[in-house]
């Protein structure tokens, strides 16, 4: 019998409608009971990402994956997909085949029908989570209030992990490595701090040394940094279409990395580019690090950013820190997004101002107080509120608040750290929230 709904209403009803400790039975009749129903997924893979769900085995953590039929498993192939095998459950509103639900590591997961008739009132009546559209409650200013003291402690904890970094790596390596990371957003965070340690700051600002010209050093840093990621052209073959108005820059990029350098690095396939906008790129944010280093050729990329920091805690504008971490395209970067790849008109900023503040909530901000100033309290309390990102996205959906009321860069942070600490634990009861 053709069923008369969507995949889209079905996925409402797995993340708005379900009680998160209702007792349920798979289509083999097992026992499922959903802790946490996870977020959805904004990348290669299944619907819902960190999702925790308790079986006859145990708590399983994973990702879960929506249908309209059990079928469509198979028709979507995710059967052979590598990204799928991070499934627990498959959450289906017709159960039509009794083929097993195979991932392509030859791991077997249940399947969870919600248009059974002894489930579909369940599912379409109860309160998904505690927490779920808290917002909307007459204690507002108790949400905002937990929600600041969470955001302190999720910066107290960068900051005491900044500490052991700086005595293990010292302080010019710690901040480095932490900017790069921020430069790779959520999809190359990994890939970025790699390249850090495989291209350390000691040794990129020791490529200036004999130096003449800022061209020059600059084009040794950008040979060094894509070189070592493995992202130059000629590590890409059949990924960049060389113009000839583009040979110039990547041939010398090419000349100066050379022979000598093809040691241990990275390669294409440490990077991901899937949804990622190409003016996002990797190899732009990594080029973006290399004018930075150029910015503060003469006193270090640390000092460099100690002083703007320094003006910024002396009463001045955070727009001082963000503009000193802020690169225009600029050069052959200015009308390329990448090798072969032409932008249309001006390209965008290699690191713009939404990233600058980024860098500066979650490297800067915690570096400098873990290394020398208690004055950097007071800023991070105050700090505007950043562009907002998938997790306080999801986190604003689950507790229904407005963006109005996460007005500072502090409360996004109690939204990321409430999620990273209580929701994908399932721990509703520790829940700085549980109460209000």
């Amino acid at each position: 019998m053709p069923v008369n709904i969507t995949e889209k209403a079905v996925v409402g009803m797995w993340q708005d409608y379900l009680q998160s400790r209702m007792d349920l039975k798979t289509v083999d009749n097992l026992p499922v009971s959903v802790i946490y129903p996870g977020r959805r997924n904004d990348d290669r893979g299944a619907d819902f990402k960190d999702a925790i769900i308790n079986t006859g085995r145990g708590p399983a953590r994973g990702d879960i994956e929506v249908h309209v039929k059990t079928s469509d498993w198979r028709t979507h192939r995710h059967h052979l997909d590598p990204h799928y095998n991070r499934v627990i459950l498959h959450v289906v509103y017709q159960h039509d085949t009794n083929k097993a639900i195979a991932l392509e590591n030859g791991g077997v997961i249940p399947t969870l029908a919600l248009g059974d008739n002894t489930l579909e009132k369940n599912f379409r009546h109860e309160a998904s989570l505690p927490c779920h559209n808290i917002g909307n409650s007459h204690k507002v200013q108790a949400v905002a209030d937990r929600l600041d003291a969470a955001g302190e402690a999720r910066f107290i904890t960068q900051a005491e992990n900044y500490k052991k970094s700086i005595e293990e790596l010292g302080a010019g390596q710690t901040l480095y490595r932490e900017i790069m990371t921020a430069l790779g957003y959520s999809k190359n965070k990994q890939a970025m701090a790699r390249l850090s340690d495989l291209m350390p700051l000691v040794k990129l600002e020791g490529l200036a040394s004999g130096l003449k010209t800022d061209d020059e050093y600059l084009a040794r840093c950008q040979a060094h940094l894509l070189g070592a990621a493995g992202l130059l052209p000629s590590q890409r073959p059949g990924r960049c279409l060389i113009s000839d108005d583009s040979k110039g820059w990547k041939e010398k990029l090419e000349d100066i990395w050379g022979v000598g350098n093809q040691g241990e690095g990275m390669s294409m396939s440490d990077w991901h580019f899937f949804k990622v906008r190409p003016g996002n790129s990797p190899v732009r944010r990594i080029t973006a690090m290399s004018y930075l280093l150029l910015r503060y050729r003469r006193g270090g990329l640390l000092e460099g950013l100690k002083e703007k920091f320094k003006e910024m805690a002396g009463g001045g504008e955070a727009k001082a820190l963000e503009e000193g971490l802020m690169i225009p395209a600029e050069g052959f970067w200015k009308n390329y997004l990448d090798f072969g790849l032409p932008a249309r008109g001006i390209a965008p900023a290699l690191l713009g101002k939404g990233r600058a503040a980024d860098i500066i909530v979650n490297a800067a901000l915690p570096f400098f107080y873990a290394s020398e100033s208690e004055t950097v309290l007071e800023i991070y309390r105050s700090y505007h509120a950043l562009e907002e990102n998938t997790l306080v996205k999801h986190m604003r959906g689950q507790l229904g608040i407005t963006r109005s009321l996460v007005s500072t860069a502090r409360r996004q942070q109690g939204l990321i750290h409430i999620y990273k600490t209580y929701c994908l634990d399932g721990n509703c009861e520790g829940c700085p929230l549980a109460d209000v």
